[in-house]
């Protein structure tokens, strides 16, 4: 089986910055047309300019909150108008929230569940219906009809109070993964995820410059002693796009450096 994306067209969430981009910038590269989906304007035309050249036109952008209906289908016609297809969906957009579990006014569980979760299957929902389209008016009756594969995060499986909204929300996420990957067998559409541990990204950098004792906490309750790059996340979601997976389906792959298998309940999972 191979693992060429090329020629497929893929939306990308959360395209702005961090994983999302690493995603969005390695299908760029391995010749998928890719639609970055975004509400960070200036992050989106700032990568946008970056990606595109003269000889290049495999990339487009969206701007909007894929937490309203109309703006997720706003994004199925541009990308329908640029490339005019879908064949795979990364739901990459997250948000991380600090929660007061005694705290009667925190609302990071509800903002959480809404960012990381509905957003997410409301977007997959009208997205697979596409693909079930697409694979009628082809007169497809035969091998993948399309893939989808949302980010996740270990935190679903470690506990630590101040993350509660965010494990929560990943945890319903991954449940979601399930649900939808069994939803959606009879048509071929595959459902995947990716449950990631420490990941570079430039909210994890943030977090960590100028502190030394956080970065060596991560790493040493890491066994592969590092933390990864988003360019390793990123070739893992290629690989659940792809043909090489096609008989995987309902999966949560773990990308984190053997850290559950040793991770300690008072270490955050980022």
């Amino acid at each position: 089986m191979s693992f060429s994306i090329s020629g497929k067209t893929a939306i990308v969430t959360g395209a702005a910055n961090g994983i999302g981009l690493a995603i969005a910038r390695h299908f760029r590269a391995q010749g998928a047309n890719v639609m970055l989906a975004d509400m960070d304007e200036t992050g989106l035309t700032e990568e946008l300019g970056a990606l595109v050249d003269d000889d290049e036109s495999n990339v487009r952008a969206f701007n909007g909150d894929l937490r309203k209906k109309l703006n997720q289908a706003n994004l199925l016609s541009a990308t329908i108008d640029a490339f005019e297809r879908v064949d795979i969906l990364v739901n990459a957009c997250r948000q991380v929230m600090a929660t007061d579990p005694l705290d009667l006014n925190d609302n990071s569980l509800n903002a959480l569940l809404k960012q990381n979760l509905t957003s997410g299957y409301r977007l997959s929902q009208t997205i697979a219906r596409r693909m079930i389209k697409q694979a009628e008016q082809d007169g497809q009756d035969e091998g993948q009809v399309g893939s989808i594969i949302n980010v996740s995060s270990i935190a679903s499986e470690r506990v630590h109070p101040d993350l509660l909204a965010y494990s929560v929300s990943t945890a319903a996420q991954n449940q979601m993964t399930r649900s939808l990957a069994v939803a959606l067998a009879p048509h071929r559409i595959r459902v995947n995820a990716v449950a990631f541990g420490s990941v570079m990204s430039e909210s994890l950098r943030a977090s960590l410059s100028g502190n030394e004792t956080a970065r060596d906490d991560i790493i040493s309750h890491t066994p592969l002693g590092r933390i990864a790059s988003p360019a390793e996340l990123a070739e893992t979601v290629q690989f659940l796009a792809s043909e090489a997976s096609g008989f995987m389906t309902g999966e949560i792959v773990t990308v984190d450096g053997g850290r559950t298998l040793v991770d300690a309940v008072t270490t955050p999972a980022h």
